[in-house]
């Protein structure tokens, strides 16, 4: 494990993201098109959990996006932030309470 400095963790934004909408991305085993309310505007993330979820599993969903990540282009589509989950079998991580009054809220 790498330690990393408190203004290390500052630097990466954390914000609490609804999803709104979900679908495969054609011609990817992988990959699922979300499309995330982050309150002051709207974003595309890709992720790679089709292996694992159902687009319909995450509609509706308060997810934690990591929103300053440099964009990152797949399968022709532009991924503009990442939602984070576990790493061996993936587990999304959201919030339990609060819902609409915390999309766009930064997590600290």
């Amino acid at each position: 494990m790498s330690l990393i400095s408190l203004d290390d963790f500052k630097r990466v934004e954390l914000r609490i993201g609804k999803v709104v909408e979900a679908s495969r991305v054609e011609g990817s085993k992988k990959l699922i098109k979300l499309l995330i309310d982050l309150g002051n505007e709207k974003r595309q993330v890709l992720a790679g959990l089709a292996e694992y979820y159902k687009p319909e599993d995450f509609v509706g969903k308060y997810v934690v996006v990591v929103v300053n990540l440099q964009p990152k282009k797949m399968m022709g589509l532009e991924s503009q932030g990442m939602i984070l989950a576990t790493c061996e079998k993936p587990v999304l991580l959201t919030i339990e309470k609060g819902g609409d009054e915390h999309v766009g809220e930064r997590v600290c």
